[in-house]
């Protein structure tokens, strides 16, 4: 039996515009149902009016070199604010290993311009890494991870985030080319896992674009 997908939640936003006031512009890019109805899409306002693939396809001659994987062996609710943080940073792809559902409400829909590819086990996802001479950076707070400010962090690479509190298995471990993790300095020993996903993103985009 298939494992269901839940329901994407509607893609709205309390900052959207109304009709196309006046004649309509020129260009396939624009969506003709929107532009009489108006966008209420939580989407920046260059991509007003935009049809979704035109987005997409936008996106696509602009997006960064680094990868996002998570490994899903506990159903992780972060996994769509981690895609969504993807979107904002302008990820490649983002890579689901292990269960292929995951919860998608808290992507705000964001999967939909977010490329987003499964691999059924840790071992698959290496060799596609491998294949594709990218090197997996591991992101949780083991013995010898270095911390992010003073990692190395290649500009082509895929940034590997665990489950929320366990993070991530032996074998995701061994997988990596390079520990890293986020100092912390309050009492808990993890931070959630979705806010460690953007913290790492934005120290890429930092030193890179």
């Amino acid at each position: 039996m298939s494992d269901p997908q839940p329901e994407p939640s509607r893609e709205a936003s309390t900052h959207g515009v109304g009709p196309w006031p006046g004649e309509w512009p020129e260009g396939d890019h624009y969506d003709p149902e929107l532009l009489a109805n108006g966008d209420s899409r939580n989407v920046v306002d260059g991509y007003r009016y935009w049809r979704m693939e035109a987005i997409v396809a936008d996106l696509d001659t602009r997006r960064h070199p680094f990868h996002v994987a998570i490994e899903n062996w506990q159903h992780d609710m972060n996994i769509g604010s981690i895609v969504r943080s993807a979107n904002a940073f302008l990820a490649d792809t983002v890579h689901i290993i292990g269960r292929k559902r995951w919860n998608r409400r808290g992507a705000m829909v964001t999967d939909r311009y977010q490329h987003v590819v499964h691999h059924p086990d840790v071992a698959a996802f290496a060799a596609w890494a491998a294949a594709a001479d990218l090197p997996i950076i591991a992101v949780d707070n083991v013995g010898d991870a270095v911390p992010v400010d003073r990692a190395d962090l290649p500009e082509r690479c895929v940034l590997l985030f665990g489950q929320e509190g366990p993070g991530l298995t032996d074998e995701a471990l061994a997988a990596a080319s390079a520990h890293i993790e986020i100092t912390q300095y309050g009492s808990t020993r993890s931070i959630n896992a979705s806010a460690a996903g953007a913290i790492v993103m934005y120290e890429w985009v930092r030193r890179h674009a």
